[in-house]
């Protein structure tokens, strides 16, 4: 570096460090300032997922957020060795997204909304960076934990409703359809389509923890939330949750192949390529009540259809009015200015497309920077995978599960945006930090769980 630089620069770091020493002091000697507490709150943040207000959650998750730049900015930066790395390929996309989306709101039309959608954005990205420092820290197996024993008491009360029935809350069926009158779970969450955006990673995670971990009660809990997780989301009748399940079971049952492959056949496979299509084809079919219910996906007879293709017209007209950098984020930004837009009848809370609503909130150049982050995530996920399936590492388990979750919840979030709430939301980022978490893999699995016997 220039020495006529280099001289500046450590000049404002000294006085940097000079003006956070006294929270570094109080760091020391305080409880509210450690890991130990912002990894309680994260645990409390997932475990009441389902059962707390959208702005009961936003609380605790600002909490988190406050947790996180408190601890970073206590961090000793005049330590030489930085133990738990925050920085990985994800989060350069992801801070250009977040940049591209604080642009777009500046220059909103509505900015007072779009800055509600702005706040939301950062806490879930904080989040997102607190659960992979945490992950690092030996919290993984924790705070998967505690997602699978909340999602199985809300598969209980959907079992629950499944056997004894449940009144409809909204006009979730077409009255005209032959799968009208027939009972759609929503459990604790008031919606199907928003239980099965919650349930998406249950199934992934819950298989791969009944084979990670050693502890028998742990490994029965698994198992016990992915089969009551997975059958509750054909009872949501959610299209685009079987969809998103559909497409998680194949990812998981293929990488759980590649993961064992070289102790397997070469024809394995290929076999079970072809296998777990036409178990998802052959159970499709046989279920009439699941065979109906995706028949009812193609065509626009249905007028769930009818309505989404209808919103989604108008929103490519609201994308042809700002396709530069959208009208900034969040859904309050989005109700100001879709009644300009919107076909006579076809009122909507969001455009029922992930895609889509990225387009509206932050234009064109906003969904070249998500595809960006999305494409960082899986390729990240792939190294993990084939470093740690070459170290025979069994963590490796954690990214097949993680990469399953993420495809199911894209799928789904094609055709719903049930993904923009907070139950589902910060699900997305738990799995992303999984991958995140690997990106510089600890050898041994004991450097990755401090307790390992605890699960």
């Amino acid at each position: 570096m220039n020495s006529k630089l280099k001289l500046p620069f450590l000049h404002v770091h000294s006085k940097f460090l000079r003006l956070i020493s006294p929270l570094q002091a109080w760091r020391e000697g305080s409880r509210l300032l450690s890991t130990k507490f912002l990894g309680c709150l994260l645990v409390l943040l997932i475990a009441t997922l389902p059962f707390l207000e959208n702005a009961q959650t936003g609380v605790i998750g600002a909490a988190v957020a406050i947790a996180w730049l408190m601890l970073w900015l206590s961090d000793r930066r005049d330590a030489e060795d930085q133990t738990v790395p925050i920085w990985t390929p994800i989060h350069l996309p992801l801070i250009i997204y977040w940049a591209i989306a604080m642009i777009a709101t500046l220059i909103s039309p509505v900015r007072m909304a779009a800055i509600d959608g702005m706040l939301k954005l950062t806490i879930y990205m904080l989040t997102f960076v607190s659960i992979s420092r945490m992950m690092r820290l030996g919290w993984r197996s924790i705070l998967i934990a505690a997602y699978l024993v909340t999602a199985l008491v809300a598969s209980a009360y959907g079992l629950q409703q499944w056997y004894l029935g449940a009144p409809e809350l909204a006009t979730w069926t077409d009255p005209t359809s032959e799968t009208a009158g027939v009972t759609r779970v929503y459990s604790f969450l008031g919606n199907p389509n928003l239980f099965a955006g919650y349930l998406m990673p249950v199934l992934p995670m819950g298989a791969i923890a009944a084979i990670y971990w050693r502890n028998w009660g742990m490994k029965a809990l698994g198992a016990i939330a992915a089969i009551m997780g997975a059958f509750c989301i054909t009872q949501t009748q959610s299209r685009g949750g079987l969809m998103g399940i559909a497409a998680t079971g194949f990812i998981l049952v293929l990488l759980l192949v590649y993961w064992w492959g070289k102790r397997l056949p070469i024809w394995t496979l290929p076999v079970t390529f072809g296998g777990t299509a036409g178990a998802i084809a052959l159970g499709t079919i046989l279920v009439p009540t699941l065979r109906k219910r995706v028949g009812s996906i193609f065509g626009t007879e249905d007028s769930s259809n009818s309505f989404r293709v209808n919103v989604w017209l108008a929103v490519l007209e609201m994308i042809k009015a700002k396709p530069i950098l959208g009208i900034g984020p969040g859904n309050k930004a989005f109700n100001l200015v879709y009644p300009s837009y919107q076909r006579s009848g076809y009122s909507a809370l969001g455009t029922y497309s992930v895609p889509l609503e990225i387009t509206v909130e932050t234009g064109l150049i906003g969904l070249i920077c998500y595809g960006w982050l999305i494409f960082t995530i899986f390729y990240q996920a792939w190294i993990a995978l084939n470093r740690l399936r070459n170290d025979r590492n069994p963590d490796g388990l954690w990214v097949i599960a993680a990469i399953a979750a993420i495809a199911g919840m894209l799928v789904h979030g094609l055709v719903d945006t049930v993904w923009y709430r907070p139950q589902v939301q910060l699900l997305w980022w738990l799995a992303i930090a999984i991958i995140s978490s690997f990106y510089i893999a600890p050898l041994q699995k004991i450097e990755n769980d401090p307790n390992p016997d605890l699960l």
